[in-house]
Parts: C-alpha cells; structure tokens; sequence
C-alpha cells in the first residue's frame, strides 16, 4: 500500500507539492478550505525574477530563488505534458530602471555579484535602451537587463498544476471550510468542519498566511503573516511592453492575452482582500511616469491577495522539531510561484527523511524556537 501524505492547503505551494509526491510514488491527500488556487497563487502577477527582486546580495534566499528558475523550464514542460493543458510560460527578460546616477550605480554593483551567480546581464542606456521599451519614459536614465529572467500567467498555470494532480489521482478535497488536525505525533489525522476525518502517515502544511494559526498545535512559533498585495491591469490593443520592467515603486508586465499588469502596492490589513481607491491610486501614480502612455488609461481590473510573509523574510521548510511526521512549507511572500518548484522537490524529500545541508538551517521551521 502506498505511504499517505496529507497537504493541506490548494494553493500553488500544496499543488506542486502534491503533484512532486504523486509523482514520487506516495499518495497525495490534498485538502483545501475554499477551492485551490483561490487565495494568493490566483492572485500572482506571475514573476520568475530572482535577480530583480532580491537586491541586496547572493543570500540564502537569493539562491534558493536562483535553482527554483533554473528548474522551471523542464518543470513547466512537465505539468503540460502531465495536464494536457496550456499556459503561457515566457522568457521575457526584464529591465530594471534607474532614474539618477545614484541608482545607475546601485545596479553597477548589483550586477557585478549577479554576473558570479548566473546572469548575462548588462546595463543598457540612451537610445539602446528605448530602442528595448519604446514607449519607456525619457526621464529612464538606465537600466539593468537580465536576459534570464521570464513570467507565467498564473491562473492558468494553478489550474494545470490542479489537473496534472487529479490526472496522476491525487486525491483533491475542496470546499472543507475549517481544518482540525487531531493527530500528529503518532500519525496524521485531520477532521474537516462537515466531521469527515482524513488519515495519513505523514502531514505536508502548505496554507500560506494561515499558517501561523497552527502555531498551538505544534507548540511551536510560526511567524507568518498576511500582508494584502494589491494588482492592476490594463486592456492594450497592441502589448506596448515586452520585458518585465520593474523600478523602486514596483513593476510591469505586459500578458499575451492583451493584458498589461501593474503591482504590488502592498499592506497591512489582516486577512481582508478587499481592493482599496488608495492601494490602485498609489501604483497609477508612479506607472504613469515610467510609462506616459497611462497617463490617461484607468485600469479594467484590480484584486488583491495575501502574500504569507515571514519574520525575517525567508519562507520556512522542513521539518517540525521533535517529529519526522510533519513537514512546513509555508511564507513564501511574493514568491510562491517561482518557488514552486524547488519547494516542491525539497518538500518531497523531507517526506523521504532527505535533508538539504545547503538550504536546511537558513530555511528550518525550528529557527524561530
């Protein structure tokens, strides 16, 4: 008989690792409160950029980031081959703009270090630059182009992640409102709201911002936190941006279905995802300056989703102290879905007792105590 993993949690982080199990040979037992990919991962502009979004220096983070987009395009190849289903995967590039000297050289001595992890990156200025992005603001002083870097649609990615699930016979519980784990120590036993009980041998916890409410039950400390990440997008006849263009304010990506999409203006707000006038007014206030042309658009769509956001930063997976039985996967922030596929391979093999010397103590659930 297969070994049973229960995951708890249908977003992108539960369905990568639950397809990575099933694929492995266990038996995957997915349960979701609401429907999968409904919170966050449906929400996600959809970034694979490591480079443009961890600024400061090749941390532990930095390149955990790194392998997770080096694994994707055979990931993602594998979860259309698996589903049968499409989804747009593309190898844009991005541009990173400086409007000051001051800014030129930040990104000089960022790309020195990232030139040592990878990137072919260079600085473009003047009439190379807008030859790239032309309808890129004249103020553009420069930019730091990273070649390597791409972007998938999310939505459709989270629903042929969900179907190469139910097609390799994960077994997918939806709609379950309210989860109690009752065992963990000695097995796996989780009890819906509608009193079903779902048994395993082992727990895999996937449920991003929430995961902090299971702080108690593992009598241990879960820092994660919801912080609401508010988008926007906008109807083009003809995509008028070709690479993920970010500044300091936030970024731009134009989507092969007309859309353009501006975030993230981010804040503290519980578990609220409501859209607020001054969450979209604070992206149309910087967009419009890096690309005039917004200036008199009004974006067709705005929504919101809770990134699960950690004490220091790092997402947390491994192990609970004191039990091989559990393993976290949560606080992913703002990089969920270009995480996916590495927390789904190290994920998969805790499960399997393997521990990873190079990322086990900077990602350990016990860091916190």
């Amino acid at each position: 008989m297969k070994e049973q993993i229960i995951v708890l949690g249908g977003g992108i982080i539960g369905l990568s690792c639950a397809l990575e199990l099933q694929r492995r040979g266990y038996q995957a037992v997915l349960l979701e409160t609401k429907s999968c990919g409904g919170q966050a991962s449906g929400a996600a502009a959809g970034m694979l950029a490591p480079y443009s979004e961890n600024v400061e220096g090749p941390d532990a983070f930095f390149q955990l980031c790194l392998e997770s987009l080096q694994l994707y395009p055979e990931w993602q190849r594998t979860v259309r081959e698996i589903s049968g289903q499409s989804f747009e995967y593309t190898e844009s590039g991005s541009l990173y703009v400086a409007y000051h000297d001051a800014d030129l050289l930040a990104l000089e001595g960022r790309l020195l270090w990232q030139r040592e992890y990878g990137s072919s990156g260079s600085i473009v200025e003047g009439a190379a630059l807008h030859r790239m992005e032309p309808m890129l603001t004249g103020d553009a002083r420069a930019a730091l182009y990273t070649p390597e870097e791409s972007h998938i649609y999310a939505p459709h990615y989270v629903r042929a992640l969900e179907a190469a699930c139910r097609r390799l016979g994960v077994h997918i519980y939806e709609e379950l409102e309210q989860l109690e784990i009752v065992e963990w120590k000695s097995e796996a036993v989780v009890r819906a709201a509608d009193g079903r009980f779902f048994e395993g041998d082992q727990l895999l916890v996937c449920s991003g911002a929430w995961a902090q409410q299971l702080s108690d039950t593992f009598q241990m400390n879960i820092p994660v936190y919801p912080i609401r990440g508010q988008i926007c997008a906008y109807e083009v006849d003809a995509q008028p941006v070709s690479h993920m263009v970010f500044c300091n304010q936030g970024y731009l990506v134009g989507k092969a279905n007309g859309t353009l999409v501006c975030g993230a203006s981010e804040d503290v707000a519980g578990y609220d995802t409501a859209v607020t006038e001054k969450g979209i007014t604070r992206l149309q206030n910087w967009n419009k300056q890096l690309f005039p042309f917004l200036q008199d658009q009004t974006p067709f769509h705005s929504w919101a989703g809770l990134r699960p956001a950690t004490q220091d930063g790092y997402p947390l997976i491994g192990p609970v102290p004191e039990t091989s039985r559990v393993v976290l996967a949560v606080g992913h922030y703002r990089n969920g879905i270009l995480l996916s596929p590495v927390t789904a391979l190290l994920a998969a093999d805790y499960i399997a007792s393997k521990l990873h010397a190079a990322f086990h103590q900077a990602f350990s659930p016990s860091r916190f105590g």
